[in-house]
């Protein structure tokens, strides 16, 4: 059984400065994240063992420091959490930066702002936080329920693909063909670098494995990409979830990672998959998926 890479996979520089910057701070003084930094079990379990707290909302932290995780947050956000006499790290990713700044422009520029990507994800709420009116979209069933105005200005949550984000620009021109459309590309460089990759390793393989954490977007969105020219695509989180079975008859497997995944987490299932090929599983470390361990290895990986 032959075991491919796509070309781009894994962390991108936004989650790796992130996770530096927690694991910087809290060698220091006590660090409380204000949601999950990523998502990703295997990395948050690993900030948790460094004694990094994590809390859902300002109201909720114990720390005199806290941090604004890298999907970004709103400046009402960030007012509310000062408010309260917190010192607030900014952790958010570069690209999210961009797409808040260009939101924002479509705002004063007078367009009505629609947000293309999951109404209940961490960083649409960031790029909405600030709006006192908007829309966010994913499906064309959503697109067929927005309201006619004068003017649209579209942008888009940093991980959604880009394939999938023009489509619904394109099916918002053609319902509103009256009103005047500025679409602003604000998915990031590492999701199209991913997602094309995926696609190339899905035509390449029988067997595609995408490792990510079950709540990541960008992960769904690999799986998804990947599903259409593949037959055969298992979500995993470590490489204790591969199963076997998945890989009978396959001559070639792909794998493929979302932008939160660590290195040695991807290095750990591909050394599964060749144990598994060898007929070596049952020799197969499983105690090394343990949340706890490689912290190490994540302070390594994040610098």
């Amino acid at each position: 059984m032959k075991i491919i890479r796509a070309q781009h996979l894994g962390m991108c520089f936004g989650v790796r400065d992130a996770i530096a910057l927690a694991l910087e701070t809290a060698r220091t003084e006590p660090l409380t994240i204000l949601g999950e930094l990523v998502h990703n079990e295997t990395v948050l379990a690993r900030l948790r063992a460094r004694g990094i707290a994590i809390a859902r909302q300002a109201g909720d932290v114990a720390t005199p420091t806290a941090m604004v995780t890298a999907h970004g947050a709103s400046a009402r956000a960030k007012q509310q959490a000062g408010a309260r006499g917190l010192r607030l790290l900014e952790a958010t990713c570069p690209l999210v930066h961009v797409a808040h700044r260009a939101v924002a422009q479509l705002v004063r520029d007078g367009f009505h702002p629609v947000i293309i990507g999951r109404r209940d994800h961490v960083e649409v709420r960031g790029l909405t936080g600030d709006l006192d009116d908007y829309d966010v979209v994913l499906t064309e069933e959503e697109v067929a329920r927005l309201r006619e105005r004068p003017r649209f200005g579209i942008a888009a949550q940093t991980t959604q693909p880009i394939a999938k984000v023009r489509q619904l620009v394109e099916r918002i021109h053609e319902r509103f063909p009256r009103a005047e459309i500025r679409f602003c590309d604000t998915v990031c460089q590492p999701t199209k670098q991913r997602q094309t990759a995926a696609v190339e390793l899905a035509l390449q393989s029988d067997v595609v494995i995408v490792i990510g954490g079950a709540q990541s977007n960008n992960t769904r969105e690999l799986v998804a990409t990947c599903s259409r020219f593949c037959p055969r695509v298992h979500h995993v989180q470590t490489a204790a979830d591969l199963r076997p079975e998945w890989l009978a008859g396959a001559e070639t497997v792909g794998l493929t990672a979302g932008t939160s995944t660590p290195d040695d987490v991807i290095a750990s299932v591909e050394s599964r998959l060749a144990a598994i090929s060898d007929g070596a599983d049952a020799r197969w470390p499983q105690s090394a998926e343990t949340a706890g361990e490689g912290v190490g290895q994540l302070a390594s990986h994040a610098a």
